[in-house]
């Protein structure tokens, strides 16, 4: 008998260990028109696994966190679990957390790539899970979290009594969410008191790999300027295209925790790589804050220094956190 391909390998990886699908079970595949062949493989694989499997094609959405059509939010609602590998994050929508609160189990994959699922599914669960709850645990008490970098980052977030979120990709239990692959740890600063500088120097959600850094300067939780070339152009006009002001505010600060994740310009592995940290503007109500707004757009700034409180808990980039 022939061997599975690697990519088909990384999708029932997806389903049965870290989704946990059963033969029992109802499955709902969306996609879009971008990413409609990983949708497939996923349809084709998950037909084998479950009960019933569904595949879903909607026209691919203008903005991370836009919602789906209102026929697919209501099917969402109707299985057990759902997986998206969509071109736009569905991760911060109302749809997802609806169906949630139902007892569906959710993976997000937004911008997925075969590269990433078969390079980040291949990783040990196990080992990322540890680094993550080890950062989840450190962040407990904290009330400021300060980033700083050589290129001039140098920002302070406050985080006190806000919700820690630890994120491995494993959503085996009734209701689980998340972005698949994962790990992470991630939070929503309060609202209006993030100030400093961010100097985005990986990539940035919507847009990929920066050519140039994109410096954000913000204040009382707002964009207030955006200085860089091209891309900090884009930026500033994807955020503008929203027609909201609160796509302007600082929605999310995150840590990296996944070893086998890379550079790549897709933010959905980006964001995991061990030694990073994002920082997210936008929709927060999914991670426990208060900004509503149909965009969630995320920045990646590599080899920072973080300070929690007063402690320097990262290093240009390596993790000084032991167990």
């Amino acid at each position: 008998m022939a061997r599975p391909s690697k990519i088909k390998q990384a999708v029932r990886t997806a389903l049965v260990d870290y989704l946990g699908l059963t033969e029992d079970e109802t499955l709902l595949v969306i996609t879009d028109e971008h990413l409609r062949d990983i949708g497939m493989e996923i349809y084709e694989t998950s037909k084998t696994l479950c009960a019933e499997s569904i595949f879903l094609e909607m026209s691919a959405r203008k903005f991370n966190g836009e919602e789906p059509p209102d026929a697919v939010a209501e099917i969402m609602k109707s299985v057990d679990a759902v997986i998206s590998p969509t071109s736009k994050s569905l991760t911060h929508t109302k749809s997802k957390r609806e169906a949630s609160k139902l007892g569906v189990r959710i993976a997000t994959m937004p911008g997925i790539t075969r590269d990433t699922l078969i390079r980040c599914l291949s990783a040990d669960p196990q080992k990322i899970m540890e680094v993550t709850e080890l950062v989840a645990q450190k962040l407990h008490d904290v009330n400021n979290i300060r980033v700083k970098t050589e290129l001039g980052t140098d920002i302070t977030l406050p985080v006190r009594r806000r919700r820690i979120m630890s994120s491995t990709g494993i959503l085996r239990n009734i209701g689980d969410t998340g972005n698949l692959p994962s790990g992470e740890v991630f939070m929503a600063p309060v609202e209006d008191e993030t100030s400093g500088v961010v100097v985005f120097d990986g990539s940035i959600g919507g847009i990929g790999l920066l050519s140039e850094p994109v410096r954000v300067e913000i204040s009382k939780g707002y964009i207030k300027k955006i200085k860089g070339g091209k891309e900090a152009q884009q930026f500033e006009e994807m955020l503008k295209g929203v027609h909201n002001e609160k796509a302007f505010a600082v929605a999310e600060f995150g840590m990296g925790t996944n070893y086998a994740a890379t550079l790549t310009g897709q933010i959905l592995e980006d964001e995991k790589i061990l030694g990073t940290i994002h920082i997210a503007f936008g929709n927060n109500l999914t991670m426990g804050g208060k900004i509503k707004v149909a965009s969630h757009v995320d920045g990646l700034v590599m080899k920072p220094d973080v300070y929690f409180d007063k402690e320097l808990v990262m290093s240009k980039g390596k993790l000084l956190i032991k167990e």
